[in-house]
């Protein structure tokens, strides 16, 4: 689901996948991958129709993420920031 709000920053949630060995966020560029890309070009590339975001082990572990959890991200302050919805959650992120 992508959310946009007036100032440009776009958020978008779903979930962290297994790919070729590595914890990975695929972002649709039409849903909010092509607005997102510029916040995480160091850790991002472009495959195909997604923007690939690649989860580095330690900061998995530091975030508490794995493979299936739904995270939300977004380009607030011009960052790429990733947030941890956690299965005691009231609400979606």
């Amino acid at each position: 689901m992508r959310r946009e709000n007036g100032d440009g920053i776009v958020s978008v949630t779903g979930p962290v996948e297994w790919i070729d060995g590595e914890l990975a966020l695929m972002i649709p560029l039409a849903v909010g991958g092509d607005a997102l890309r510029e916040s995480c070009k160091s850790i991002s590339t472009i495959d195909g129709d997604y923007l690939k975001v690649v989860i580095q082990s330690w900061l998995a572990e530091k975030i508490g993420v794995k493979e299936d959890s739904i995270v939300t991200v977004d380009n607030a302050e011009g960052r790429f920031n990733i947030y941890v919805q956690r299965d005691d959650d009231a609400s979606t992120l």
